[in-house]
């Protein structure tokens, strides 16, 4: 378990874990998803932001299923659609 990536390793409710993946999915998500967080509710991940297209909420998704072993409980990720 040592030799995986921090990223690799976000299984329990640990803060600085999931910090790292937070700031890692922000980084990569940024013009997907504006104010993306995590918050971590019945020993899963709740995801919570706005994004301009319904892709943006899945690449993070998709982004938090494969860093974290932890079941994403739900999805609050706004749509903002075309303005």
């Amino acid at each position: 378990m040592e030799n995986q990536p921090p990223e690799k390793m976000v299984q329990r409710n640990e803060p600085n874990e999931l910090a790292l993946l937070e700031t890692q999915l922000r980084i990569r998500l940024r013009s997907y998803v504006y104010d993306f967080r995590m918050t971590v509710q019945d020993g899963g991940l709740v995801l919570h932001g706005r994004a301009r297209t319904y892709y943006g909420k899945q690449l993070a998704q998709h982004g938090v299923m494969a860093q974290s072993r932890l079941p994403i409980r739900a999805n609050y990720i706004e749509v903002l659609g075309s303005r």
